[in-house]
């Protein structure tokens, strides 16, 4: 279940911010489903396996909430805890059950078909050979050198047959999809038949007759698992292979900043697809910070808080003529509002530049004072030795202000506790690492899985779209995965068709002559 939690870390932890944590924490209870409620477009719910963490844990957001003057003040831990729900609350997560509930009978029941099934498919050609030996074994004939054989065959291509299954569908679940995999559902299909129809074969003519012909018996038992060897070629085919060939370009924008990426996709359908561009968003594009989106918000509002609107018709005016006159007023301002943008991002510019060249001579001082000792050097001064963790402790409050007004200027203070900084620092001294090795992580902002998983990853992904999930991708098709803070528009291209003609160029035609002119000097 999930509740709201604050925890006070540090000694200036003030009341306002718990008011505000408590605020925004239910503001992200607040089911997104329900303003989509009315849209034409068919919605699914991709999920991640249940053991992974999620984004809106109150556990999580409790990190967030620590004082971002960790590297001027002085820590005191406090346990205080507190804990409320509302009948919203409630609601959604008595429906958050319902949904994982039905999402684990499915995922076991799917799971519980195909063990049944593959254990079904290798003890078949055992007991096609087993039954006869047991029911009338004084009848059969004698099983010579070639019926002999054929058990050697039947046991490798069976092993071949269990290490082939096992490297391809006995997999860790990256996720859970919405519906299910046709091709996959396909093949279970076709095996149930194909082991059917030679079972029922086997009854009728081999068991009800009490065939004695022992290696015909065996030579039938064969052909049931050269067949399903076929069949796992053919599994390769359909789910491995054939979307390996790119055949399709997919533009992906996050809604929030407009980050875009590009990916080249096979034959999947849209439901895998969904999966392919998660799974490469985490990896490509940069962390979401909310925080540098809101400058142009502030920016925005301080230029209508400047305008004064008066009534001069009385109150019986209208507020649709405010509107006009707040608009008007707004489009004349509009021509030195690009200069106020200009001069606010050369501020910003020069600060950044400021403060990261302070960074990275604090950070260079404070590694110089680290000397890795080597073995004959440790026998000598033991009381002044450290290890990596120690020593980092020890320079990290040199460089401490220089790293937190950087991260709080550049907006990245909410990824980067003191903890996972003591780690890093901790990790690069043990490497004999650089310090701009170091400085890598917090310079630039990096990949999505570059940050702790509590502070960015999402449980719940929704999948948007107008097309059936489990059709192929086509051209024009336009898809969105939605979590809670932004969403992904994924724009799926055809690649189109090249035609490439050749043209053959004679070596002995590159020949040239060199003009001079009466007036040129050679």
């Amino acid at each position: 279940m999930d509740t709201e939690s604050t925890y006070s870390g540090y000694s200036h932890y003030s009341g306002h911010s718990k008011k505000a944590h408590r605020q925004g924490s239910r503001d992200r209870h607040k089911s997104p489903r329900s303003k989509d409620g009315s849209r034409s477009e068919k919605s699914v719910t991709i999920q991640t396996p249940p053991a992974e963490p999620l984004l809106g844990n109150d556990a999580s957001r409790t990190e967030e909430g620590q004082d971002d003057n960790w590297g001027e003040t002085t820590t005191a831990i406090t346990g205080t805890s507190e804990h409320s729900i509302s009948q919203e609350d409630i609601a959604r997560i008595s429906k958050d059950l319902e949904d994982s509930v039905g999402l684990d009978c499915k995922r076991y029941l799917g799971l519980t078909v195909a063990a049944v099934l593959g254990l079904l498919v290798f003890l078949t050609p055992i007991a096609f050979i087993l039954l006869p030996q047991i029911l009338w074994r004084d009848d059969l004939e004698p099983c010579g050198t070639v019926c002999e054989g054929l058990f050697i065959s039947v046991a490798f291509k069976l092993l071949i047959l269990l290490i082939g299954t096992w490297a391809l569908f006995f997999r860790q679940p990256k996720a859970d999809i919405p519906r299910v995999f046709v091709f996959r559902a396909l093949l279970l299909v076709l095996i149930f038949l194909f082991v059917f129809s030679y079972w029922l074969f086997y009854g009728v003519r081999i068991l009800d007759s009490k065939d004695t012909n022992y290696q015909g018996i065996v030579q039938y038992a064969v052909s049931l698992v050269d067949a399903l060897l076929f069949i796992h070629y053919l599994a390769i085919v359909l789910l491995e292979l054939r979307q390996l060939q790119p055949m399709f370009t997919v533009k992906v924008v996050r809604s929030t900043d407009g980050e875009s990426r590009y990916y080249s996709l096979g034959h999947l359908s849209i439901q895998r697809a969904a999966l392919v561009v998660l799974e490469n968003y985490y990896r490509d594009f940069p962390v979401y910070n909310p925080a540098l989106l809101t400058a142009s918000k502030s920016r925005a509002a301080k230029h209508m808080a400047g305008l004064k609107v008066y009534n001069v018709d009385g109150p019986g005016n209208n507020a649709s003529g405010q509107s006009r006159a707040m608009i008007a007023a707004a489009a004349r301002r509009r021509d030195s509002s690009h200069n106020e943008l200009y001069y606010e991002e050369a501020d910003h510019e020069r600060r950044v530049k400021k403060r990261r060249a302070r960074l990275v001579v604090a950070v260079e001082e404070a590694f110089t004072h680290i000397k890795r000792l080597q073995t004959e050097e440790q026998q000598k001064a033991p009381g002044e030795m450290m290890d990596s963790r120690e020593a980092a402790q020890a320079i990290f409050p040199s460089m401490a202000r220089a790293l937190q007004k950087y991260l709080r200027t550049t907006r990245q203070q909410q990824y980067h506790s003191m903890e996972s900084i003591l780690q890093h620092l901790s990790f690069c001294i043990t490497n004999n690492m650089t310090p701009k090795a170091f400085l890598e992580r917090y310079l630039s902002p990096g990949p999505t899985l570059q940050y702790d998983r509590d502070r960015w990853f999402s449980k719940q992904w929704t999948l948007v779209s107008e097309e059936a999930v489990t059709s192929g991708l086509q051209d024009g098709i336009v898809f969105v995965l939605k979590c809670l803070d932004f969403s992904l528009v994924a724009n799926v291209k055809k690649i189109p068709f090249i035609k490439l003609s050749e043209e053959f160029i004679d070596p002995k035609s590159h020949k040239f002559v060199l003009r001079l002119q009466s007036e040129t000097s050679v």
